[in-house]
């Protein structure tokens, strides 16, 4: 049982357990908690970052104490933030509460090759994918062909994180699947920031309305449409000829 004290991120996950005596969360029992409260890693942490940990269910136990029960043979989970050249040391290891939430499948829309379905049905605001990569700079990704960014994603004015071949291919890469939300004018979810116990600080899908079971999620690419785009990405072929179609079924 370990008594509640709470480092929290706005992203609504958290790491709870007894700190040490110089006030960090380090020790062999500690744990992060997923956003919904109900999953967690348990194990080592130092300093807050996750060492070797095991899935485990949380139990409310008395007087606001968490009680972890460990799920059996579960793998050994650690910190793996990616680089510019490694995506993950474990790609084939799913991430656990993203993998009882989404799965990847033919999209609906037409020509868009793979897309992101729910298994659940969910709330507006609810976290439902990780998009993890690995990280490069903006310079890189603007110096290169464009038929090389269709999994890139900014992360912040530095970084900029990218699901390149192989890895687009979920038998080489499903440690996260939020690479595969397509584009919609009117999507159901965003991407946001968050900050994960494997992979570090990275962006999620985060629905902006209720969707239903087996709905595909769709988010706005924001790519740039006029000629004075600042640090957004130019828009490729395809966004501006969806963009069209959409603008013309407006005018219906």
């Amino acid at each position: 049982v370990i008594p509640r004290n709470l480092q929290g991120s706005r992203d609504g996950g958290y790491l709870v357990g007894q700190v040490n005596e110089e006030g960090e969360m380090t020790g062999e029992k500690l744990a992060y908690v997923y956003p919904d409260g109900k999953m967690a890693y348990y194990g080592h942490f130092i300093d807050g970052e996750m060492i070797e940990a095991r899935l485990a269910n949380v139990i409310l136990a008395e007087e606001e104490k968490l009680q972890f029960d460990v799920i059996p043979g579960s793998p050994v989970y650690n910190f793996d933030k990616s680089t510019s050249s490694c995506i993950s040391t474990s790609p084939l290891l799913p991430d656990p509460y993203e993998s009882e939430r989404v799965y990847v499948d033919a999209s609906l829309i037409s020509n868009a090759g793979e897309g992101l379905f729910t298994k659940i049905a969910a709330e507006a605001g609810t976290v439902l994918s990780f998009y993890n990569g690995i990280r490069i700079t903006h310079q890189e990704v603007d110096s290169r062909d464009w038929s090389l960014n269709g999994n890139t994603i900014s992360l912040d004015d530095e970084t900029v994180i990218d699901v390149p071949e192989p890895y687009s291919h979920v038998t080489k890469y499903c440690a996260s699947l939020g690479h595969k939300a397509n584009h919609s004018f009117t999507p159901n979810a965003v991407y946001d920031s968050f900050v994960h116990p494997r992979f570090g600080l990275i962006k999620c899908v985060r629905t902006i309305q209720a969707v239903e079971k087996d709905e595909e999620l769709t988010v706005a690419y924001g790519y740039d449409h006029s000629s004075t785009g600042q640090n957004v990405p130019e828009a490729p072929e395809w966004y501006l000829a969806e963009l069209r179609a959409f603008q013309a079924s407006l005018k219906k």
